[in-house]
């Protein structure tokens, strides 16, 4: 099976429309256009029942003590954890591709809706979700898609690896208010293939993409 995507290359830089926040040169980031990327496949192995969509950073810091803190820098010897993005199941057998900004379109305050997503699928809640819970203003359930917004401080690139599984299930067994995590779990001994696509972004000016 294989994964491609026109909105960016493999191992390339995520231009900023796809991410959750942009660049700025006075607050160092503003919000962005939160788009989706496209993403398309081929190659589904037969008996394929329906696919899974995860998107994931390999390369958040493991402590906050530094995050977006004036005067101080993330070093890039700090451990990494993963950040999960967006987590989608139940896209049908028939499904070859996702539009750019068919799952998000724009920074929904709070969260977007979910678990029910377009075409019949469900959407986890991605990490956001604990990130904004203290924020009075942003705090709620962040379901489907949400974009990369890595600390403006950090030394190093971050890596956003999109992942589509094709399952020989007809729907992912979560229920409820589901995570990434919990999608991994749960298809555990149902993937038939797997394929990734991944970009790289960042908010420091002096980590080039």
């Amino acid at each position: 099976m294989k994964l491609t995507s026109s909105s960016f290359q493999n191992n390339g830089g995520i231009p900023a429309e796809f991410a959750f926040g942009a660049p700025d040169p006075k607050t160092h980031v503003k919000l962005s256009k939160n788009r989706n990327p496209e993403l398309s496949w081929s190659d589904a192995p037969a008996g394929s029942k329906s696919f899974a969509l995860i998107c994931h950073d390999v390369d958040v810091p493991s402590k906050g003590d530094d995050v977006n803190q004036e005067g101080r820098a993330i070093p890039a010897t700090l451990p990494r954890i993963d950040f999960y993005h967006w987590a989608l199941v139940d896209l049908p057998a028939n499904a070859t591709s996702i539009k750019a900004g068919e799952f998000s379109d724009g920074v929904t305050p709070r969260g977007k809706n979910g678990p029910e997503g377009p075409r019949g699928t469900r959407q986890g809640i991605n990490d956001y979700t604990g990130w904004f819970s203290s924020d009075k203003d942003m705090s709620g359930n962040y379901h489907g898609y949400d974009g990369p917004c890595p600390p403006w401080n950090d030394s190093i690139l971050h890596h956003y690896v999109f992942t589509l599984y094709a399952l020989d299930v007809d729907q992912c067994s979560v229920t409820g208010t589901f995570t990434g995590p919990d999608v991994l779990t749960a298809i555990r001994g149902h993937v038939l293939a797997q394929a990734a696509w991944t970009g790289i972004y960042s908010l420091n000016p002096s980590v080039k993409a």
